[in-house]
């Protein structure tokens, strides 16, 4: 192999929203720190759209073993706009055997990867965070939702291949299993089935942890895809995770509301209505902006990767059991909404009642 790029990948949710143009004027007062505004590099505008562009902010180099060898990393942050940090460590390789390339990315994984220590990751958000912090709309507070992912890009091999030709000269299972014994029939099968071409001499194969691309024509898009639905996945686990710990607090709240002298449940109802509600707004708003935080409409080979890759994350599953735990609470809010009214006429009776009574009474002393 001639030419290639390992990348680490780490995201986490670092806040509710982000200021970007906040985020970018922050980063910019810091003399020496690199920025830009991420787009495709090589798919047309009107095929594939981000919602709002993530801010892309250079973090520097720094150095890491990979065994017993020390080499130079490039890290970077992709900041989006609905709060996730999608950290990156990318070491360039070349002139090297297929067996090196296998065992420097497994390498790599030991040591930044998903069992790895994370202070690495840490530190570095913290760097960032320290910067950005003014644009962050209720920074997280909450222990680190994080998600890991590995890529192996080849660019440029020895002699010229195809596709075909390089699937049938190199082991990619040991690549993107991380195994060292051989892996069953049924489980490279089960390994390999995610693989797209679109030219003769381009491939994808993407598993749940791990992706190997082949693309002499250095385009990053497709890894920029796979890192997007990984964002995706870590904002989703957020708000499901979110309404997980808020609707026993609903039932409780209900419960108590519902506890409450007459005269303090319709008012309880009504405030616990306008916090369900509130909260309904916010996370519809901010879960429509994750779903359309990348729109592929024309360009057919990267629209299969990325649906791909939000199906083998599971981004649609966690997606409708947010918006089942959200009609939980959207049908909780009705019905609070209704019971409120239905004391506050109550109470009004009541009252018509007491005046009508009074009026009598008044009457009947004054003859």
């Amino acid at each position: 192999m001639a030419a290639g790029e390992l990348t680490a990948l780490r995201l986490f949710d670092i806040a509710y929203t982000v200021d970007l143009s906040q985020a970018e004027q922050l980063w910019a007062a810091r003399p020496g720190l690199a920025f830009s505004r991420s787009r495709l590099t090589s798919t047309p505008a009107k095929a594939v759209t981000f919602g709002v562009a993530p801010l892309r902010l250079q973090l520097g180099e720094t150095g890491l073993t990979l065994d017993s060898r020390t080499v130079t990393a490039d890290l970077s942050v992709r900041i989006y706009d609905f709060g996730v940090a999608a950290l990156a460590v990318r070491i360039q390789v070349g002139d090297q055997d297929w067996d090196d390339f296998v065992a420097d990315f497994n390498a790599l994984d030991r040591v930044v990867g998903h069992e790895a220590p994370i202070d690495f990751w840490t530190d570095l958000l913290q760097r960032v965070k320290d910067i950005i912090l003014p644009a962050l709309d209720r920074p997280a507070t909450h222990a680190h939702l994080e998600e890991d992912y590995l890529i192996a890009t080849v660019q440029r091999l020895d002699e010229p291949m195809d596709a075909s030709a390089l699937q049938a000269r190199v082991d990619l299972t040991a690549l993107l299993s991380g195994e060292k014994r051989p892996l069953s029939s049924d489980s490279q099968r089960e390994l390999l089935s995610r693989s797209f071409s679109y030219y003769a001499d381009d491939l994808v194969v993407l598993t749940w942890d791990r992706a190997f691309i082949y693309e002499p024509r250095l385009d990053s898009d497709v890894a920029d895809v796979i890192e997007v639905a990984n964002a995706q996945l870590v904002e989703f686990r957020y708000y499901d995770t979110l309404l997980d710990e808020e609707l026993p607090r609903m039932y409780e709240r209900v419960e108590n509301a519902r506890g409450a002298a007459s005269l303090l449940a319709s008012r309880r109802f009504a405030y616990l209505a306008r916090r369900l509600y509130t909260l309904v707004a916010e996370v519809t708003e901010l879960t429509e902006r994750v779903d359309n935080a990348l729109q592929v409409t024309e360009d057919v080979y990267l629209a299969r990767v990325y649906s791909t890759a939000l199906a083998l994350f599971r981004v649609p599953t966690l997606s409708e059991s947010v918006d089942r735990k959200l009609a939980i609470i959207r049908d909780t809010y009705a019905a609070l909404y209704e019971e409120a009214s239905s004391r506050r006429a109550e109470l009004l009776e009541v009252a018509i009642v007491l005046l009508i009574m009074l009026e009598i009474a008044i009457m009947l002393l004054q003859r």
